[in-house]
């Protein structure tokens, strides 16, 4: 015949139409915005679609399909108790550009019992640390380190 063997071998070309996989990313984007390219590429298994990671990764950042990201939200405080809840004095104090305008202090409350409580005293206008003390217990009388 003339032909070599590697002819026989030879994939006949394919024509790269990638609009089907887009509509299918577009649709699951759609319906879940928060998702990523592993899960849209499940959800285009569970479709019956069988795209490389990479190939979908390319297309979700070509045709603008990036998922939203979710903000994590971390309660830090537990206003839910019986005990005084004293007023904000300092709300409305202006620091107007001078040191020992404000000192607004901070401690740790640890979760253990073995860890110390750190109270700490702020400068306000420059933000550097005024004062700490280190103790195993919430009491008047520790050692203040200024």
């Amino acid at each position: 015949m003339g032909l070599s063997r590697s002819t026989y071998y030879d994939r006949p070309e394919k024509t790269a139409d990638d609009t089907a996989i887009v509509e299918g990313i577009a649709a699951i984007c759609n319906e879940f915005e928060h998702y990523g390219w592993r899960r849209v590429r499940a959800g285009l298994r569970q479709k019956g679609m069988i795209v490389n990671h990479k190939k979908i990764r390319r297309l979700m950042r070509e045709h603008d399909l990036q998922p939203r990201m979710r903000q994590r939200y971390t309660v830090t405080t537990d206003s839910d108790h019986n005990q005084p809840i004293f007023p904000n004095l300092a709300r409305d104090i202006i620091c107007d550009g001078r040191t020992n305008s404000g000192w607004p202090t901070s401690h740790t409350s640890p979760s253990s019992a073995a860890l110390p409580m750190l109270p700490v005293v702020l400068d306000a206008w420059s933000r550097r640390v005024v004062g700490y003390a280190i103790s195993r217990s919430i009491d008047a009388r520790q050692r203040w380190r200024l």
